[in-house]
C-alpha cells in the first residue's frame, strides 16, 4: 500500500559567513521539532528568494517555520533610523521572510514564528520593535546569560499569562505557564492585524496570532523547539501546527 506523503514545511534560513564562504543555515533543533513533533517533512528555504520564486515556493509548501536567530531584524523596515554600528543584521533573510510571511498568510499557508520569527511577523504586518529591551527600563531582563551552559540558558526563565479564549489557549489549555525566553528585541508597537495571545509578567507581548487568518498563523517569543519532548506546551504547539499543515496539504490536493 502506498504510504501517504507528509506535509512539507519550509524552514527559513539565516545567511551566515562560515570561514570565507556564505552559507544558508538553519538549526537542527528546529528541523527535528518539525519532523518529530509536527510530523512534517522539513525543507530549508535559502535567504535569497525574489518575488517570483516566493510565489512558486508557496505552491510547494504546506507550512512555514520562521526560526530564531542571532541577527536582528533591520530597523529600517519599521523606522527611518538605521541600526547602531556593529549590530548583527541579516538583510538577506529579512528580504526573504518579510514578504513571504504576508503572502503565506494571505494564501492560507500555516505559519509558525519563533523568537526572531516572532519579531519578523510583527514587522511584516506593520509593527515595530524595541531594539534593546534591557535599556528600556519597563521590562525585565530577557537576554540569555552567555556564561551559562546551553541547558541553563534555555531553562524556564519567566511566566507567560495566556489570553483567555484565544487561539493559544485552545492549544495549550492553560492560563499560564513558564517559558524559556532568550531575546534582545521585543514588540514595541503591535501590528494591527495581530491579536495578543500571551504576555510576560512585565507586560511584554510574548505570543500573538494573525487575526481572522484562514489557517494557523501564530508566533511566540520563546523557544518551544528546545527539548520539545520535555515540555507539554511545546509538544502541543508543534502538534497543532502540524495538523494545520496536514489540512493544508489535503486542501491543496483536492483543489
Amino acid at each position: 500500500m502506498k504510504q501517504a506523503l507528509k506535509p512539507v514545511v519550509g524552514i527559513i534560513c539565516d545567511k551566515e559567513i562560515l570561514g570565507p564562504h556564505p552559507f544558508h543555515v538553519a538549526g537542527e533543533k528546529y528541523i527535528k521539532a518539525i519532523s518529530d513533533f509536527s510530523h512534517c517533512l522539513p525543507v530549508l528555504i535559502p535567504a535569497m528568494a525574489d518575488e517570483a520564486s516566493l510565489e512558486q515556493l508557496l505552491t510547494m509548501l504546506d507550512g512555514i517555520l520562521l526560526t530564531g536567530g542571532y541577527s536582528m531584524v533591520d530597523p529600517l523596515h519599521y523606522q527611518s533610523q538605521a541600526a547602531e554600528a556593529g549590530t548583527k543584521l541579516d538583510t538577506a533573510r529579512d528580504n526573504t521572510s518579510l514578504p513571504l510571511i504576508v503572502k503565506a498568510v494571505a494564501q492560507g499557508v500555516p505559519v509558525l514564528g519563533i523568537c526572531r520569527g516572532f519579531q519578523e511577523m510583527n514587522v511584516a504586518f506593520g509593527g515595530s520593535l524595541h531594539q534593546k529591551l534591557h535599556e528600556h527600563g519597563q521590562y525585565n531582563e530577557h537576554r540569555e546569560d552567555k556564561h551559562l551552559t546551553l541547558a541553563q540558558q534555555y531553562s524556564a526563565s519567566h511566566l507567560v499569562n495566556v489570553i483567555a479564549d484565544g487561539e493559544l489557549a485552545k492549544i495549550v489549555q492553560k492560563t499560564a505557564f513558564e517559558v524559556n525566553s532568550l531575546h534582545t528585541q521585543g514588540v514595541d508597537r503591535l501590528a494591527k492585524p495581530l491579536t495578543i495571545e500571551a504576555v510576560a509578567e512585565d507586560g511584554l507581548v510574548e505570543a500573538f496570532s494573525v487575526t481572522n487568518s484562514e489557517s494557523f498563523a501564530m508566533a511566540v517569543q520563546w523557544h518551544p523547539e528546545w527539548q520539545v519532548e520535555k515540555n507539554t506546551q511545546s509538544t502541543q504547539l508543534f502538534h497543532a501546527f502540524g495538523l494545520a499543515c496536514a489540512k493544508r496539504k489535503v486542501r491543496s490536493i483536492n483543489e
